[in-house]
């Protein structure tokens, strides 16, 4: 085989296997664990939530998705969402949702940071606001892990929020 026509297929195959890793086969109900972490890898973090557990794919902190599929007793999925939406953002409540509670929903932050005058840490989240805005969410905690407040607006590391980098 002419080395040129070894090089084009070498290519080609990393071509193809990198795209399997950017864009792994769905996941859905009634998969097993097992079949989650064998197309997916092994999740950033592990959540329990009661007799169910969670297992988060998150995109980091240049990320805008986190994934979190949800397994039953049994082993089997029961949901596979997506959940860094405004959506379950609604669902974290001040005064009363905990540290333990954001992880549960929306797992773990992209960014921390500490506000010592308000003596408030601050979990960051990008995300994509109705699939179009650079957003990030900032969820505060005070010193007993309650939250305090949610503060949503553009993500500071694009440019006005128009999805150009400074």
């Amino acid at each position: 085989m002419k080395p040129i026509l070894r090089l084009l297929i070498t290519a080609v195959l990393a071509v193809l296997v990198g795209c399997s890793t950017l864009f792994p086969p769905p996941v859905t109900p009634g998969q097993s664990e097992a079949d989650v972490i064998a197309s997916r890898g092994q999740p950033t973090h592990r959540y329990q939530d009661g007799a169910d557990h969670l297992l988060e794919y998150a995109t980091g902190p240049w990320g805008r998705e986190t994934y979190m599929a949800r397994i039953g007793p049994d082993g089997k999925v029961i949901s596979f969402e997506q959940v860094l939406t405004p959506q379950k953002f609604a669902l974290i409540e001040p005064g009363k949702s905990t540290k333990a509670d954001v992880l549960r929903i929306i797992g773990a932050p992209g960014l921390t940071s500490y506000l010592s005058w308000s003596d408030l840490e601050v979990w960051s989240y990008p995300y994509d606001e109705n699939y179009n805005w650079k957003s990030m969410m900032h969820v505060h905690f005070d010193r007993s892990g309650i939250v305090r407040k949610l503060l949503n607006g553009p993500d500071p590391r694009y440019n006005g929020g128009d999805g150009k980098f400074p």
